[in-house]
């Protein structure tokens, strides 16, 4: 199986999205998104979403020349454009605006509209927590969940993110999807070929399903049953409806270049946490130390930073097939 270097992967990556028509910044921006998520072992949100955001960029579904743009419509709100354009652009943008609002304010929000797949939330959030700020992401994505007791879907699977600084070490950074699993596990399955487990998803009539190319038809089973479903309609409201993207039934797919942009949004939030007054990061250590304390339990991310320092030495792994499939896009 082939090995990349990090540095090797995104300029791979981002060869490959010029070639389908985007700016060389938001290629950029997009190539270390993808080869991050990669390293830390969350492949459905890695290099395997190169071929479809390639067929999106040449159908005009993702606005290739698309430049995100930034307007502060009250002292600690951001609203990002994003253009129809990449995601990561727009969340870059977001990311590098938002800490002096919070330190001067205590807290202060991006909202993102006419965005597109967000990719592993946990980067952003993750990002903020590297410059001492406690945050939030809410994303909503295309529908792919029934409301509870329904069958057809409104809500995406819609992400939330979470990341909280401590004292000389990573942050902490807890990043889920609404539905039992990300959709890009099953993407990813669908891609190896191999079955999901059931439970994961229901095909187009409602029936449990083993089959990733019949549960990409149907939908995604919600985390927590009716919970899941609640904090998926919270996410809807809060992503789109509050920022002025598309909601989940509105959008269209990540997956293909059918149809027209997604048009989906983003909400980060950015909160100082000495914005209440001194002491929370040993407050926050505490609590992490509480929990390492005890055999058998670790903090949310040790799996991903274990695979990241891995991949920084070692490289990753591609299969001949998606390495092949990437060139000759």
């Amino acid at each position: 199986m082939p090995v990349l270097t990090l540095a090797a992967a995104q300029d791979l990556a981002a060869a490959a999205l010029i070639r389908a028509g985007a700016r060389p910044e938001a290629a950029a921006s997009t190539a270390r998104a993808l080869v991050a998520a990669e390293a830390d072992g969350l492949k459905g949100h890695g290099l395997a979403r190169l071929p479809a955001y390639a067929a999106q960029l040449r159908s005009g579904k993702v606005a290739g020349a698309a430049v995100p743009s930034l307007t502060r419509p009250r002292p600690g709100l951001l609203a990002v454009d994003a253009a129809h354009g990449f995601a990561y652009p727009a969340l870059d943008l977001a990311v590098a605006a938002l800490p002096a609002p919070a330190r001067a304010q205590g807290i202060a929000a991006a909202g993102i509209r006419r965005s597109h797949h967000c990719g592993a939330a946990g980067q952003p959030v993750e990002a903020l927590a590297d410059r001492g700020l406690v945050a939030l992401l809410f994303a909503n994505t295309p529908a792919a969940m029934a409301p509870w007791g329904g069958t057809a879907a409104v809500f995406g699977t819609n992400p939330v993110a979470f990341a909280c600084p401590l004292p000389a070490r990573p942050p902490i950074v807890v990043d889920l999807s609404l539905s039992k699993v990300a959709r890009g596990a099953i993407m990813a399955a669908r891609q190896r070929g191999e079955p999901i487990p059931e439970g994961w998803a229901l095909d187009a009539a409602g029936r449990p399903t083993t089959d990733p190319a019949a549960a990409l038809a149907g939908t995604m089973v919600p985390l927590g049953d009716a919970k899941g479903t609640a904090l998926a309609l919270m996410v809807e409201l809060l992503a789109a409806g509050l920022t002025g993207g598309r909601y989940a039934a509105e959008a269209s797919s990540f997956l293909d270049a059918e149809g027209g942009p997604p048009g989906t949004g983003q909400l980060l939030l950015a909160i100082d946490p000495e914005a209440f007054g001194p002491g929370a990061l040993p407050r926050f250590a505490d609590l992490a130390a509480a929990i390492e304390g005890q055999a058998g339990a670790r903090l949310p991310g040790a799996r991903r930073l274990a695979l990241r320092a891995r991949a920084a030495a070692a490289g990753i792994d591609l299969s001949e097939a998606l390495l092949a499939e990437i060139r000759a896009l």
